[in-house]
């Protein structure tokens, strides 16, 4: 059963965790060009898009605590040292992802569609009123609704918050792969 256990909690990890990392890492550098560029419809939707594997796959991460407490009590190892700092770093891990990854995802995803939806109005207040002061105007009233502005800053702390998540998945991957103390360890 111990067995079975873990490669469920290994398949897990892989098919939910690995999914988070990638898309949460891909979003700020596509939040930037999004961003820069309030026009891009594709730039807006990849956004979505990441957003949404961010949260679904969150989602579907409860099953990697899960199933490793599982294996762990089949092993005997619910004491052992390595498994419990494991635990604490990725009650971290998931703390930083839902508390300060996937808010600012949404900040900034809210930011980059008042972005996209300004863009037109822009277009018609400069039109009619053939004054960039009612442009300017505009754009900045969409920057004031989202709460954030739409700057480069936002996309760094988003990326500092995302290496963050990632360096507590790698070093609980490193503490389950060298489990001090185990036979099968280094």
């Amino acid at each position: 059963m111990t067995k079975f256990f873990l490669v469920l909690h290994v398949l897990a990890a892989i098919v939910a965790v690995g999914p988070v990392t990638v898309a949460a890492s891909m979003f700020p550098p596509g939040a930037r060009r999004a961003l820069a560029d309030p026009g891009d419809q594709r730039a807006a939707e990849t956004l979505r898009l990441l957003h949404r594997i961010c949260r679904v796959y969150a989602g579907l991460g409860i099953a990697v605590p899960v199933l490793g407490f599982a294996t762990a009590m089949s092993m005997g190892v619910l004491s052992d040292a390595w498994l419990i700092a494991s635990m604490a770093l990725t009650g971290i891990a998931a703390a930083v992802l839902l508390a300060l990854v996937l808010p600012r995802q949404e900040e900034l995803l809210e930011a980059v569609e008042a972005g996209a939806g300004t863009d037109a109005t822009t277009e018609v207040a400069t039109t009619e009123v053939a004054t960039t002061e009612v442009a300017t105007t505009v754009t900045a009233g969409a920057a004031a609704t989202t709460g954030i502005a739409a700057n480069p800053r936002a996309t760094v702390r988003l990326a500092m918050f995302t290496g963050i998540f990632n360096l507590l998945w790698a070093t609980v991957t490193i503490l389950m792969i060298v489990r001090p103390g185990s036979t099968t360890g280094a």
